[in-house]
């Protein structure tokens, strides 16, 4: 069990960072430098072990569907649903969870780590599960060639004991079982032909999927599990968080096979978008909508999932650590579907950046602005109206939640 002190001041911690508005991370750091081995001593007494989740798109969104699920099933799950895909976001999380003796009261962990750290992770833990969702290429300044998102992928892989499951549309994913002899039973979900073309990301999967995404209508997606098909109307938007969903899915009822279908796909319909992927808040009667977008096949599957018409639009794009510095994906994205009603506004340190890349789309744009604030402000006074859509890179999701915190009530995750 971990040190009581340990825990006494990280909690300290935790309270000092939260009072000056922030840090899921910092208490976390505190922690793993004063016992490198907390997240193991907790984790590794859990009764079925860690399920890990990882990949560039959907992690957050896969994640809250999986405990969402798991949860349905009976178990007690603890997860790290800050959005802090980091070791330290996890003892942050432990932190929140654990008692003062150093018990964790769960059955079973479910994690989003990011790409590289989710190597660190297994390094200490081996996950008895792993759901890796697809290797796209976001922020290369920190991952580089996609190769080599692939290659970490692979060694978390080849790290956990029980069960795999992989995107079979990825081809990079579809691959690992071939290069590598994985000791975990491997399990696949995947798209039907009609519906991969809306992945242009993806190519088309020969392994027999657990899972299948049959088709996606408004928000109603008929997905087939083993041998049956079943229809889910679900209150996540988006293809893209269908297929999450399907994902989730084929990795859940493998973990608790004995939970009948109808149980797991009644919880699935009931799970809500997690904050800032979809998320939808009310501002004073006025519906406000934030979609996370961090990549080029993530913004492109967003704008193909939501009308644009009868809609104000806002762009907030920046370059911090979180975002990525290099915002020349930006020129792979169409933003031909934003055409007939034009963008409203643009935001954010890269604000004349989008402002530029929207001119070479011929789509016109009403202001650009810098500062978030006044151009939130300038947005919300725009169209009353009409419901409010704002596309916004990671950093720029964090800083609009706090905004907009003081005008509505938002999901808390701190």
């Amino acid at each position: 069990m971990p040190n009581p002190m340990t825990i006494v001041v990280g909690r300290l911690v935790q309270a000092a960072a939260k009072l000056r508005g922030g840090g899921t991370a910092l208490p976390g750091l505190v922690v793993e430098k004063l016992e490198p081995d907390f997240a193991v001593k907790l984790l590794s007494e859990l009764p079925l072990g860690v399920v890990l989740v990882s990949g560039t798109n959907g992690k957050t969104t896969s994640v809250k569907v999986v405990t969402e699920l798991l949860q349905a099933a009976g178990l007690k799950v603890f997860t790290n649903n800050t959005g802090s895909n980091f070791m330290r976001g996890v003892i942050s999380s432990l932190l929140r969870k654990v008692s003062i003796r150093g018990h964790l009261d769960a059955d079973i962990a479910v994690l989003e780590l990011d790409e590289a750290h989710a190597v660190s992770f297994v390094s200490a833990i081996k996950p008895r599960y792993t759901l890796l969702l697809n290797v796209m290429r976001d922020q290369m300044d920190r991952f580089g060639e996609i190769s080599y998102t692939a290659e970490l992928l692979t060694a978390v892989a080849c790290n956990t004991t029980d069960l795999v499951v992989l995107n079979r549309e990825d081809a990079l994913l579809a691959a690992i079982p071939y290069k590598e002899k994985l000791a975990a039973e491997v399990r696949w979900f995947g798209l039907t032909d009609e519906l991969r073309s809306e992945f242009t990301a993806f190519v088309p999967g020969q392994e027999n999927a657990a899972a299948l995404l049959a088709s996606f209508s408004g928000n109603t997606a008929h997905i087939k599990l083993d041998d049956t098909t079943c229809e889910v109307p679900l209150t996540l938007k988006g293809i893209y968080n269908a297929y999450n969903a399907t994902a989730a899915l084929a990795l859940v009822h493998a973990i608790v096979p004995e939970t009948p279908v109808a149980v797991l796909t009644a919880a699935l319909s009931r799970v809500h978008s997690p904050f800032g992927r979809g998320e939808s808040v009310d501002v004073n009667g006025t519906s406000v909508e934030l979609i996370l977008v961090k990549n080029p096949s993530g913004f492109d599957l967003a704008l193909r999932s939501f009308d644009a018409n009868d809609c104000a639009t806002m762009i907030t794009i920046s370059d911090d650590y979180g975002d990525g510095r290099d915002v020349s994906w930006l020129y792979e994205v169409d933003f031909g579907s934003l055409e007939q009603n034009g963008v409203a506004m643009v935001s954010g340190s890269r604000a004349f950046d989008m402002a530029l890349r929207l001119e070479y789309n011929e789509v016109a744009l009403q202001a650009a602005e810098t500062d978030l604030k006044i151009g939130l402000d300038r947005f919300l006074a725009t169209s009353p109206q009409l419901p409010h859509r704002i596309f916004c890179s990671y950093t720029t999701m964090l800083s609009l939640r706090k905004l907009l915190a003081s005008q509505a009530t938002l999901e808390q995750v701190i």
